[in-house]
Formats: C-alpha cells, sequence, structure tokens
C-alpha cells in the first residue's frame, strides 16, 4: 500500500509527543520539547494540568455524552458563564473552530432573513485570513494553498485588504451582510488589526446594520491578555466564534450572539451531534475557573511583556535573522528575513516547538501557564539556536 494509513494532508515532522507536563512534551525516546505552539494556541493550561484533568476524569465516569434532543443542564450553565463574561446573550457549541466560524456566518445571513432582507447573503472578509478548512471557510479567503483544487468556491465573500477602512467600507453593497474577520490574524502572520479599522467597521454596522463578526479561535480565552481580544480593542462584535483555547486540549468551540443577531436562529435551524456534550462542557468550565479572572489575565499580559521584551533585546545580537516582534499577549510572532518555515523546523530539532505562520513569521504561542523561568529557558534557546542556524542559500 503505498498510501499511509493516516491520510497524508500534514507533512508531519520527526517529533511524536507521548507525554507532556506543563510546558514540556516528551517523545517516545524520552526527549524533551520545551513547548510554545501549545497544539497552536489550544492547550493554554500545558500539559496535564491537574484541575483540566480531574475535570475531565470525573465527568467521563459521570456522563460523557447525551443527545441534544433532551435538556442539558452542562450546556445550560456553560453558557450562562459565557454569556456573564461576555457581550453575548446566546450561545450555541461545537465541536471545533471551523464549526463555530460556520455557524457564524449562518446567524448573520438568517439574522438578515429573519428581518425581511434574504438578499442580504454576503460577508466583506479579509486578505491573508485564516477560517478554517470547510468549504465555506476557504472560500472566505484568499489564500491559494487553501483554495487550490477546490473550486468552484462557494459564493458569498468579498474579500478585501486587511486593516484598510476604506477598502472595506467600498465593499459594502446592498447585497453585504457584514464583515468576518480576525481581529489578531494568527495563521496571517500575528498581525493585530489596527483601532481604527475595528471601530470603523462597528461604525459601519451600526449606520447600515449589518453584523460585525470577529473569529477569535485563536486569539480568543486570555491567549491576548485579556478573556477576548474584543475587549482590548473596546469594541463588542455582533457575533463571535471561540475555540482553540476553550476546551484546553479537549474539541470544543462556541458561537456567541446577541439576542438580536441571534433573531433567525430559531428550532430546526441547526444543529450539532456532539456539539455541548457534558465531557466538553466540564472541560470549558475548568479552563475558565482558572483564566476567567483578574488576577491570570493580568499574568498573561505580564508574561507576554516580558518575552516580548526579551525577545527584542536579543533580536540586535541576530540581525541577520530576526527583524521584529509583533502580536498581543502571549500570541507574539517574530518576523523573520528569511524563510520561517525552515527555522521552526531547525527549532525542533533543537528542542523548542513554535509554529510557522505567513509573511515569514514565527508564531510563539506558549501555554498561558508559562512563569519567568520559562521565558528566559525560551529565549536562552532561541538565541542559541539563531547563533548555530545557517540561512538556506537559496534564502539568504
Amino acid at each position: 500500500m503505498a498510501i499511509t494509513p493516516l491520510m497524508p494532508v500534514y507533512p508531519r515532522s520527526e517529533v511524536r509527543p507521548v507525554r507532556g507536563e506543563g510546558p514540556y512534551l516528551y517523545g517516545e525516546q524520552g526527549e524533551q520539547y520545551l513547548d510554545f505552539a501549545a497544539g497552536i494556541a489550544v492547550n493554554l493550561l500545558g500539559h496535564g494540568h491537574p484541575h483540566l484533568t480531574k475535570a475531565i476524569q470525573d465527568q467521563a465516569a459521570t456522563l460523557m455524552h447525551v443527545s441534544n434532543l433532551y435538556g442539558s443542564p452542562q450546556g445550560e450553565a456553560f453558557a450562562k458563564r459565557l454569556v456573564d463574561k461576555t457581550f453575548a446573550d446566546t450561545v450555541f457549541f461545537t465541536n471545533s473552530g471551523v464549526e463555530a466560524v460556520e455557524c457564524a456566518i449562518k446567524t448573520a445571513r438568517r439574522y438578515h432573513y429573519a428581518g425581511g432582507n434574504p438578499h442580504k447573503t454576503n460577508l466583506i472578509t479579509f486578505s491573508n485570513a485564516f477560517h478554517g478548512r470547510t468549504m465555506a471557510t476557504i472560500s472566505a479567503t484568499d489564500q491559494p494553498k487553501m483554495i487550490e483544487g477546490f473550486a468552484p468556491l462557494l459564493p458569498g465573500f468579498t474579500v478585501v485588504p486587511f486593516d484598510d477602512l476604506e477598502a472595506a467600507l467600498a465593499a459594502v453593497d446592498e447585497n453585504t451582510a457584514g464583515f468576518l474577520l480576525e481581529p489578531v490574524q494568527g495563521e496571517g502572520g500575528i498581525r493585530p488589526a489596527s483601532r481604527e479599522f475595528i471601530h470603523g467597521l462597528r461604525a459601519a454596522c451600526d449606520d447600515n446594520d449589518l453584523m460585525l463578526i470577529f473569529d477569535e479561535v485563536q486569539c480568543g480565552v486570555a491567549r491576548t491578555g485579556y478573556l477576548y481580544a474584543y475587549e482590548y480593542y473596546g469594541v463588542t462584535p455582533d457575533i463571535m466564534a471561540s475555540a482553540k483555547g476553550i476546551g484546553g486540549g479537549f474539541p470544543m468551540g462556541a458561537c456567541l450572539a446577541t439576542e438580536q443577531a441571534a433573531r433567525g436562529m430559531v428550532i430546526g435551524t441547526h444543529g450539532s451531534t456532539y456539539g455541548g456534550n457534558p465531557l466538553a462542557m466540564a472541560a470549558g468550565q475548568a479552563v475558565f475557573d482558572v483564566v476567567a479572572n483578574d488576577e491570570f489575565l493580568a499574568h498573561v499580559r505580564a508574561m507576554g511583556e516580558r518575552l516580548r521584551a526579551a525577545l527584542e533585546q536579543m533580536i540586535p545580537n541576530h540581525d541577520h535573522l530576526f527583524d521584529s516582534v509583533r502580536g498581543l499577549g502571549l500570541m507574539l510572532g517574530i518576523k523573520l528575513k528569511s524563510d520561517s518555515r525552515a527555522f521552526v523546523a531547525y527549532l525542533r530539532t533543537r528542542g523548542l516547538l513554535t509554529v510557522a505562520a505567513g509573511d515569514n513569521v514565527v508564531r510563539v504561542l506558549p501555554p498561558l501557564t508559562i512563569d519567568e523561568s520559562h521565558v528566559r529557558e525560551f529565549v536562552e534557546r532561541l538565541s542559541a539556536a539563531a547563533a548555530d542556524y545557517e540561512v538556506p542559500a537559496a534564502a539568504a
């Protein structure tokens, strides 16, 4: 058989984790890695966090899954917690980030349908975005690597330059349903939008009865030092997708909306077999027990500032390789002067796990529970690796 049992859609590296503890992963032969990728911003409490582990174990022994045909005390409780902590009035639970974005798209379209404007179906989206890999979400981006070979794409999306308010407003027409964006682009290169851009989109939505949809799958759940990034911008969306860190490693997501935005989401309009299962709800509650408080969020901001300052201090020592640092909180990116993917691969051989992103950026997404010793260890090992790294000739 030529094909591998696991469909070969990932370029899997030689890192083969079998165990984790805090910010460290361990391979089959006992190799240790400092994990500043955190499952691409998922394992925000690190590995083996005792509170999260116990919550999952206890719930697994009690009740893992029942149909959404029945009442959900667990889902109701966690939804109420999210409502109390955010702008939202209602929540739909999913199994992943892309499902949360799909629900957000449907919610926006149903809003206009319920309001007597079924022609308002088009969402304005932004260049270099990543919203997932379903047909709808790849149709919402302009990245060739995402869409090649999957034509015809779905209609209903207009892509304009990111952080360009003039272009966004110029794209609005009688068929526009709203805007869909990551307030901090992740895969696109750790690019925070400007405050002026975000506030301009909010004003346009208010003036034209449009939906402002935030994809906070990667930047949400304390990653930026705020429970959700919209708080940093001082603007509330109408609809928001959340996932990744919300389950701390357990697969789950959520689509949050205001009562007005969700006016079209009535019985029969959406569903999920596994979404909101008791085991996922226990994981989400355990994560929020740890992160949804001022003390923890202050810790994330403090560690983010320390890490950023240490990286900025290090960069001049390797200015042949590094250009700058960008991002918010513990969602940071190091801009390289050469191929970031090659450097990320090299770092794995030195026991450091990071993630490549667009624009030749190395994503630095550690567990939010790191302390100053982990910051020092990361920067020291990164600097040592940079000193030994030979930029590939083609990229030099």
